[in-house]
């Protein structure tokens, strides 16, 4: 009789066993689920567009090839295309990536994630619609301070192709988060170039010098670290000389080692450097057949004409909130 109530025993035994272990289990898992519902509450999930390494570039075929030879020219424009450049010399020994960080990939770093879902595009500082083509000939001229390649060149065609393969998977029209320079919010006041010098002696110099000459690099064409000011660096025309730009640049990317999830600078630290890096000398862009239509100038554009009554001086530093606030309400 004995012997019969073993293998009930054992089986009586086994199931208590299993039981405590599922009611163990279900328990460790309520206080993940209360953990991990905690730590939401604390950080958002990173949903920001992030671009492809150019190690996933397939560059076994001949249009990879093309992709890579674009990354390449974004990477280190000096060596094909600076003033000593193999291919030809065509611009001031900057390379893209100084403005477009990481060759275009970086949130928040004036990357190329939406360019080809958004071009073409009209843009009213060039007072019609630009291609991809006309936009990268725009760098060249502007942040560059040279002349772009012809847009038939195989040079200009790598960019495209870099650029499509950077941005092909975003829907068109799409503007995912993280592919603009971000907006941060006006100063109540104008920006002071002389408390920015003092930022940037802090903060900025160690790597672009003491007069923003840059680091050049040490082992061939280019910079380390670009020029802000003087000769060689973007002249008077280009997108980083307007301040909302820079500041919302700087902001989430400088100085070194900065991203968007922990900002060094505070928000009126970068609008004060880019006052007075942007107030120091650099080359001149003939801008005369930009802005045709003045009351689209945005309020931070430093040259006149303007629509408004409010100074060339506030329209470079500010505040700029006034001249915003009456601008008409346009639907």
């Amino acid at each position: 009789m004995k012997k019969d109530w073993i293998p009930v025993l054992l089986f009586a035994t086994t199931g208590l066993v299993v039981a405590k272990e599922c009611i163990s289990a279900y328990r460790q898992r309520q206080r993940d689920d209360e953990a991990y519902a905690a730590w939401l509450t604390t950080h958002q999930p990173d949903n920001v567009w992030r671009g492809c390494s150019s190690s996933q570039i397939p560059t076994s075929t001949e249009s990879g090839r093309l992709i890579q030879y674009g990354h390449d020219l974004i990477a280190n424009t000096a060596q094909y295309l600076g003033p000593q450049g193999s291919v030809a010399q065509i611009s001031n020994g900057m390379n893209c990536q100084n403005c477009h960080l990481q060759a275009g990939t970086v949130p928040y770093g004036n990357n190329f994630g939406k360019v080809y879902a958004t071009y073409p595009l009209f843009r009213a500082r060039n007072n019609g619609v630009q291609t991809i083509y006309d936009r990268v000939k725009d760098c060249f001229e502007r942040s560059l301070n040279g002349h772009a390649p012809d847009t038939g060149s195989r040079e200009m065609q790598a960019i495209y192709a870099y650029i499509k393969w950077l941005g092909e998977d975003v829907p068109q029209g799409a503007k995912p988060k993280g592919t603009s320079i971000m907006k941060l919010p006006y100063l109540d006041r104008g920006a002071s170039p002389a408390t920015g010098q003092l930022v940037y002696n802090e903060k900025c110099s160690s790597c672009h010098g003491k007069n923003g000459e840059g680091l050049p690099n040490p082992v061939g064409p280019g910079y380390s670290y670009p020029p802000l000011w003087g000769p060689h660096s973007y002249n008077d025309g280009a997108g980083l000389y307007r301040l909302s730009n820079f500041a919302g640049f700087v902001y989430n990317n400088m100085p070194l080692g900065t991203d968007y999830h922990q900002p060094h600078l505070s928000e009126a630290e970068a609008w004060d450097v880019a006052a007075f890096v942007n107030s120091r000398p650099r080359p001149h862009l003939d801008q005369g057949r930009d802005w045709k239509v003045v009351a689209k100038k945005p309020v931070d554009f430093p040259f006149k004409p303007y629509a408004d009554t409010f100074s060339e001086q506030q329209h470079k530093f500010g505040p700029f909130q006034p001249i915003k606030d009456a601008q008409p309400i346009t639907k």
